[in-house]
């Protein structure tokens, strides 16, 4: 099952994911990208949070201040400021990056701020949305979440032997949405499939390789990665608030 189905609380990742990024003012176009097969349950669960209800089993609502939208690894998110709210699915590749790359022209024309979103981190607040929207409408053509690294971090080779210690001073733990003038993300794919490096789980660092600065802002704890059953009981506490 793609990680965006998993429920939680009852209700599918996706869900709480679509129902907070649609409460996020700044956003105004969401196009879920979805793995081959899973196309009408994602119009299901979309239909049951534009009717204002909790997708699958009842469940508690979450704290007004969660907020996200959808996508991992196949299934990838792409949000949009424009001038109307509109949810559109479609499917998605084979590639993470192809799957950016069909939300990307599933867009309307008007569209020149784009987010790219996880439904794994379907907690994200409505600020950490606000912080990146407004770094990109203020010039920054790449804008990442991020938070400060706690544990030291060691670089190691091959066998296991320690290369290198970074300082963690300097390190950030990036999350999403990742925020993108549009046509610098377009460019960005156009490069990365044109040079083969299309496979990518970040796609700020596709940004990185055109010679683009990519700035963080504030993150957020509750933006975690729901990757693991320890990660889900994580995510359970904070709905349980």
């Amino acid at each position: 099952m793609p990680k965006a189905f998993v429920p939680l609380a009852g209700v599918p990742l996706l869900g709480h994911a679509l129902r907070g990024v649609l409460a996020s003012p700044d956003v105004r176009e969401v196009v879920l990208v979805v793995p081959a097969g899973h196309r009408s349950q994602t119009e299901a669960i979309v239909a049951e949070v534009d009717a204002g209800r909790s997708p699958g089993a009842p469940a508690p609502s979450p704290p007004a201040s969660v907020s996200s939208v959808s996508s991992v690894a196949s299934v990838a998110s792409v949000a949009s400021v424009a001038d109307a709210a509109t949810v559109t699915v479609v499917d998605g590749g084979a590639e993470r990056g192809d799957s950016v790359a069909a939300g990307l022209r599933a867009l309307g024309d008007r569209v020149n701020v784009v987010l790219v979103h996880d439904a794994a981190r379907c907690l994200t607040p409505p600020e950490v949305f606000a912080r990146v929207v407004a770094a990109v409408r203020a010039g920054h053509p790449a804008v990442v979440p991020g938070t400060p690294v706690v544990d030291t971090v060691k670089q190691v080779d091959a066998d296991g032997f320690v290369v290198a210690t970074p300082d963690r001073s300097g390190l950030r733990a990036v999350q999403t949405p990742q925020g993108f003038d549009r046509a610098v993300l377009e460019r960005a794919h156009a490069d990365a499939a044109a040079s083969g490096h299309g496979a990518t789980t970040d796609d700020a660092g596709l940004v990185e390789r055109l010679g683009e600065r990519v700035l963080v802002v504030d993150g957020h704890p509750w933006a975690l990665k729901v990757t693991t059953p320890a990660d889900l009981e994580a995510a359970a506490r904070i709905l349980a608030g």
